[in-house]
């Protein structure tokens, strides 16, 4: 029987303040300790990175063998250690093994901690569905961030940068021991032959199509945050304070919002809901692309009326894809599905960032009206993908 939801929350919660806390400083903060040059930091933290992509392989073997929790808390430990190492840090070599080291344990992390909510889902005596524990978890995450950053705002006009390390490593280690000690989450044994390999899950259609389509999704919901700022001063000639009262806007309402929607959402099929979420998407990109410079009076508002259907997306989409993804999975091999379920998002996180630069400069409209396409066509693609997917995976219940 599981114990400790409270506890999860809570120390996941604890866990994004701390992620949140250093999110904005995450090149600012090696040129205000050391010497050495921008062009240079961001070639170490991105080839840090890159030296982890192999992680979710080995986490989602690890997870099948021993469980989630232990590299749960594994991966809380080595991010706090990281940042320990982040308040010591004086030159190139310091930064590329602290920079790794926190690598690998945001790999591992988001890796196994899906995996790790719907092992806790599946032996609670809760009535709580996948779906909503999903959004919990979404929702308290949403909300860390948001105290974390703004724990920064506040720290940095003092120069507290080293502050800010200490203070994100204080949060991992404490979040990982309180997982340690306070959650418990059995795992169902495997049934007899039930094992399942990743040769397996490369020959699974529904599962493997589903997490290619979910790249879209994954870009389309990054894609606020970094495209934004630059769309509203390049593109816009909107005013500076905008962009960060959207976003923070945005933030608030995914807050309050996740775990409410997810219920009213029970009664349809996961992958309506989807279908949902891409055309909201697919609304806003062009209301974006629709938005030109000059007239601040009616594009302003236009522009929070664009963004409240990004939150309407957001709020569908990010809960019901993991449940997806979680009953599209053997139990016996979920730790290795949810694992390479993941690289949706690393992909997107690679590609978003050329996507929308290289679109903007053609043209500010550009890169909305593409993303508007691709959404339409992903939806179009998950109904057709509703054919073969088991129906017991379709429902918001299972």
């Amino acid at each position: 029987m599981a114990r400790g939801g409270s506890v999860l929350l809570a120390a996941l919660v604890v866990d994004s303040v701390g992620n949140g806390m250093f999110l904005p400083l995450s090149l600012l903060f090696f040129t205000r300790i050391t010497d050495v040059p921008l062009s240079l930091i961001g070639l170490l933290v991105s080839l840090a990175g890159v030296l982890t992509l192999p992680v979710p392989l080995l986490a989602g073997r690890l997870a099948d063998r021993v469980g989630p929790l232990p590299l749960v808390v594994g991966a809380q430990l080595a991010q706090g250690l990281g940042f320990l190492w982040y308040g010591q840090v004086s030159g190139p070599v310091g930064i590329f093994l602290a920079s790794g080291l926190i690598a690998v344990g945001v790999r591992f992390f988001w890796s196994c901690i899906f995996t790790a909510v719907a092992d806790f889902a599946d032996a609670a005596e809760s009535s709580r569905s996948k779906d909503s524990w999903f959004g919990l978890a979404t929702m308290t995450r949403t909300a860390g961030l948001a105290v974390g950053g703004l724990i920064t705002a506040v720290a940095v006009t003092s120069d507290g940068y080293r502050a800010v390390a200490y203070g994100s490593a204080a949060c991992l280690l404490l979040a990982g021991v309180a997982i340690a000690f306070g959650v418990r989450a059995p795992r169902r044994p495997p049934e007899p032959g039930e094992e399942v390999g990743y040769r397996t899950m490369l020959r699974d259609r529904p599962f493997l199509s589903f997490a290619g389509l979910n790249t879209v999704f994954a870009g389309t919901s990054m894609m606020l945050a970094l495209g934004l700022p630059v769309f509203v001063a390049d593109g816009l000639g909107g005013p500076s304070w905008l962009a960060p009262v959207v976003l923070v806007g945005n933030t608030v309402l995914l807050t309050l919002l996740t775990a409410p929607v997810v219920r009213r959402l029970a009664p349809y099929r996961r992958t309506r809901v989807l279908i949902g979420a891409a055309a909201l998407w697919a609304a806003w990109c062009f209301v974006f692309a629709a938005l030109g410079s000059g007239q601040l009076a009616w594009v302003i508002p236009v522009l929070l009326a664009g963004t409240a259907l990004f939150t309407a997306a957001e709020l569908a989409h990010a809960p019901i894809a993991m449940a997806l993804a979680t009953a599209l999975s053997p139990p016996a091999a979920r730790g290795r599905y949810l694992a390479s379920f993941q690289y949706s998002f690393t992909v997107a996180g690679l590609i978003a960032p050329a996507f929308f630069t290289t679109l903007f400069e053609v043209r500010h409209w550009l890169p909305w009206l593409v993303l508007g396409l691709l959404n339409m066509l992903a939806a179009l693609a998950v109904h057709r993908l509703e054919r073969i997917v088991p129906a017991l995976a379709l429902r918001l219940s299972a």
